[in-house]
């Protein structure tokens, strides 16, 4: 059984100022998300330290850090919109629970009617 790897997405990290910074990765097999060659898979670091250098991947680093407090803003309403998620997920397991629980009665009910019918039908034919 062979074992396959996916390469990791690069991801730029934040300096002490909070802009995001290059740092290459030490791993191998990166792909970079900036709009230039998104499909290019790079081996080693020195291929990444030079896409880096790219006026594309450039023009993307001014963008993230650009755009940082409007990343900060969909981060806070991804994490409303997975808490309301959640809320809805456990009254759907709440409910679900309710309805197995009534099916459960029911079936029962309809089993012991079931019986009695039998039973009186079985008493009938003994006469």
């Amino acid at each position: 059984m062979d074992v396959a790897l996916e390469a990791d997405v690069y991801v730029p990290n934040v300096d002490e100022a909070g802009n995001y910074v290059d740092k290459p990765p030490y791993k191998r097999g990166v792909y970079c998300p900036c709009a230039s060659r998104k499909d290019k898979l790079y081996n080693t670091t020195q291929q990444f330290a030079l896409h880096t250098k790219t006026k594309s991947h450039i023009r993307w680093m001014q963008d993230l850090n650009f755009n940082k407090s409007n990343y900060y803003k969909e981060c806070i309403e991804l994490h409303e919109t997975i808490k309301n998620q959640r809320q809805i997920i456990a009254q759907f397991d709440i409910e679900l629970q309710h309805r197995t629980n009534t099916i459960n009665i029911l079936t029962q009910h309809i089993t012991q009617q079931a019986l009695k019918k039998e039973v009186v039908e079985d008493l009938l034919d003994m006469n």
